[in-house]
């Protein structure tokens, strides 16, 4: 039964993940690339700030860690089924992919020399077509976690 309840909040704290990259995938990423150099690279900045909050965070860091919680409390009970593992791999993945790719560009655009139009093209080329692919893979690998893990419920 604690198996179960651990699962449903995988679900939701993995469905929350995936739908912050899937509205950055379909909406903002698609507004922003109509800014100019400078606003473009102001507001990523400021989303960079701003997303590091007590709302994200938890969510951030939850969600591999919950849907593999969940997992491992269901093969303990001896009900592990592969939908399970490849929600718990795709969760992981969603987190290894953030970390591994979308903060370290997030980091070289906050420290990226913007002072004249040149430096802000060059931030700007530098991060933003990177940055998308990357978010595009880790909407899907979001997406991926939820339904495994619904499946798995």
């Amino acid at each position: 039964m604690v198996a179960q309840w651990l699962l449903v909040g995988a679900i939701l704290i993995n469905g929350l993940l995936a739908g912050l990259y899937f509205a950055f995938a379909c909406s903002v990423v698609l507004a922003f690339a109509r800014l100019d150099d400078a606003a473009y690279v102001t507001a990523f900045r400021l989303i960079n700030t701003a997303i590091l909050n007590r709302w994200f965070l938890p969510v951030f860091f939850l969600a591999p860690a919950l849907a593999l919680v969940a997992v491992g409390a269901r093969a303990a009970e001896g009900d592990l089924g592969a939908a399970g593992v490849l929600g718990a791999a795709a969760s992981a993945a969603t987190f290894l992919i953030t970390v591994a790719a979308n903060v370290p560009l997030n980091r070289r655009l906050d420290a990226a020399p913007t002072a004249s139009g040149v430096e802000l093209r060059a931030a700007r080329d530098a991060f933003e077509g990177p940055w998308r692919r990357w978010n595009l893979v880790r909407a899907v690998t979001g997406a991926v976690a939820v339904l495994a893990l619904a499946a798995a419920a």
